[in-house]
């Protein structure tokens, strides 16, 4: 059976057109994934003043915000699970959870079902949390209005790891993060090049167009490794190994020449953006 994903949120038109497009897409269509998304307000206690649904009430102790209930939270957690007999890994998009990340991503591609929780307003009462054994997972540091695209991340992370989803069935292995060192330590993807040969002066490592697949081998781990280092430090990588003046060497033989110039230049960068990728407040 398809990886089931069940999305609960109070917005659900946000995810048709992800869902329906690209990698995503394509996994839904051939039967790899099965994504179902929600709407909370189907389980509210009544209206509002304003004549929603209503799903919120304010804090005790007073604060600012508002906070989620407990019952219709838990009310559409228990009957959305009852739709599947198989039991789901319950997670709740929240800045207090563990940091996602490729490892996280790997495992919910290998499960059977998983639900995503999007919170919103300024956090989930904590009792519905402990009582639903709610997983909590935050994408990063930084806030969000919702759990909504966090949710969007995670579903998009898992299913280019599910077999067949991808083009070719080495894609997902060579992503960054999915690269890992010695230790087992995520690393960063290395540069990626294509036609043309020169490009405003620019030129292809003369390695990449050698035929030696053992020496391409080598020059993407070196640059995978260097890239690591210099832009994400904080993965602690590879420290006392002896690869730094070994890069530095490989790269100094093969790497990135300006036609008629001194000077070395690299372009087309991989496929992550420097610094981490970061996420909401109990909004999320």
């Amino acid at each position: 059976m398809p990886l089931r994903i069940d999305i609960l949120t109070l917005f659900p038109d946000m995810f048709a057109p992800v869902l329906g497009t690209s990698i995503v897409g394509r996994a839904i269509a051939q039967g790899l994934l099965e994504v179902n998304v929600h709407d909370i307000r189907k389980w509210s206690l009544g209206r509002d003043a304003g004549g929603h649904n209503r799903v919120d009430d304010r804090p005790f102790g007073g604060g600012p915000g508002m906070v989620f209930m407990c019952e219709p939270l838990c009310a559409a957690i228990e009957a959305v699970e009852a739709q599947d007999p198989r039991p789901s890994r319950r997670i709740l998009l929240s800045p207090a959870g563990s940091k996602f990340s490729q490892v996280i991503a790997s495992t919910i591609a290998k499960s059977e079902r998983i639900m995503l929780i999007c919170g919103h307003y300024e956090g989930v009462d904590q009792r519905a949390i402990d009582e639903m054994k709610l997983e909590e997972i935050s994408i990063g540091d930084f806030v969000l209005s919702g759990g909504e695209l966090p949710a969007l991340a995670i579903v998009d992370a898992a299913a280019r790891l599910i077999p067949g989803a991808l083009g070719h069935e080495d894609s997902a292995a060579e992503d960054s993060f999915s690269l890992t060192s010695e230790e087992g330590k995520p690393l960063l993807d290395c540069p990626h090049y294509t036609r043309p040969r020169e490009w405003r002066g620019r030129i292809v490592p003369d390695v990449l167009l050698s035929g030696d697949h053992q020496a391409i081998a080598k020059w993407r781990r070196e640059e995978s490794i260097s890239r690591t280092r210099e832009r994400r430090p904080d993965l602690d990588l590879l420290h006392g190994q002896p690869l730094e003046d070994e890069a530095s060497m490989l790269h100094r033989s093969v790497g990135l020449s300006l036609v008629g110039k001194s000077s070395s230049a690299s372009c087309c960068s991989g496929t992550v953006l420097p610094g981490q990728i970061a996420h909401e407040r109990n909004h999320t």
